[in-house]
């Protein structure tokens, strides 16, 4: 049957792929942020209404994390208004360890719609897509928490999971949990993108202070330093977030992509054969 998909932050890693899983299978998705007709902005609710007029179910992604101050309200206000337009379900995407999270999650499992959490772990394409390309492309990936043992999730694996529970409700009231196949340390990804890419790339440990003062150095607002200083020591810092789950095996009938894999497919894109950004 078809259906009526909103999709927020459908320019994202995930949501740009759910957009095209769904629209590829004959739905009809449309995709808001702050610069589409009608607009959707997190940080405007008077936004929402337009947004989700209309729609039958909505996939939701809160930039730039639901960890950040002003996500509760945030959420409740969506959820309102959702519930208010009518929606049959939504799906929300969490954090696999992140507190903050779990208290939106409280949010829309009490909201009265129908729903499905989907929590992931850390994605494999903040290495090719995100905040740590640029290290990649210079040789260096400098980062905070070398014990740390991540079960890196595929980008594509989350979207294939959320592209389906968003339309089957026997996942309803379900949490999803989506990791990759294995726990991998930050020098064991290095180095399996470096074979991958054949090119030299190395693991440098640093403090979490050292890698938000970088980050501080680079620009980036007070708001996206914190957050990262966040997911490394609450979340990365407790062993108990880093297990690894088989629900992607189990919602989607293949198992979830390993990180070789996703190095190989990646270096073949050309993305890490980019010029090698100079330090200052």
């Amino acid at each position: 049957m078809k259906q009526n998909i909103l999709v927020i932050g459908g320019t994202g890693k995930t949501g740009r792929r759910v957009a095209q899983n769904l629209t590829q299978t004959g739905h009809n998705v449309r995709v808001v942020g702050r610069k589409t007709n009608p607009a959707f902005d997190w940080d405007n609710p008077e936004t929402y209404a337009a947004a989700l007029k209309n729609m039958d179910r909505a996939y939701i992604v809160y930039y730039p994390d639901l960890a950040v101050p002003g996500s509760r309200d945030a959420i409740t206000a969506l959820t309102e208004k959702a519930m208010e337009a009518g929606l049959e379900k939504v799906v929300l995407l969490s954090g696999k360890g992140e507190t903050e999270a779990e208290a939106c999650e409280d949010i829309v499992a009490n909201s009265g719609l129908n729903y499905t959490l989907v929590r992931a772990s850390w994605f494999n394409q903040n290495f090719s897509e995100g905040a740590f390309l640029e290290f990649v492309l210079n040789g260096a990936v400098a980062l905070p928490m070398p014990e740390a043992e991540i079960p890196f999730v595929d980008a594509d694996d989350i979207a294939d999971v959320v592209s389906k529970v968003l339309i089957d409700d026997s996942y309803n009231g379900q949490t999803i949990t989506v990791t990759g196949p294995q726990k991998r340390t930050f020098k064991e990804v290095v180095d399996i993108m470096a074979e991958a890419s054949d090119k030299p790339i190395q693991f440098v440990p640093i403090s979490i202070d050292e890698f938000k003062e970088g980050m501080r150095q680079a620009g980036l607002p007070d708001s996206y330093v914190w957050l990262f200083g966040y997911l490394f020591k609450e979340v990365l810092g407790n062993p108990d977030n880093q297990e690894v789950s088989e629900d992607v095996a189990k919602v989607l009938g293949r198992p979830a992509k390993d990180f070789e894999t996703y190095a190989k497919e990646t270096a073949a894109s050309g993305i890490w054969n980019a010029e090698i950004i100079q330090k200052n």
